[in-house]
């Protein structure tokens, strides 16, 4: 499955969203990792969060590439 980012043009009807396609499940679940990514940023006190938020992609990136 290929991976489709928010476009900003959100619906909630039915099961998907029209603008980005996702599952409303989808976008509910990648909320709640966002949601525990910026709890964390906060409670680090990071000032740098373009570098976290990298940081954190890179850490994706690398992990799934060597199957971690």
């Amino acid at each position: 499955m290929k991976f489709s980012p928010c476009i900003g043009k959100c619906t909630e009807e039915g099961t998907h969203c029209e603008g980005c396609g996702r599952s409303h499940e989808e976008i509910a679940e990648m909320n709640k990792y966002v949601a525990g990514l910026i709890a964390f940023a906060k409670t680090m006190k990071y000032e740098n969060i373009a570098e976290f938020a990298d940081g954190v992609s890179n850490s994706i990136k690398y992990k799934m590439e060597e199957g971690h």
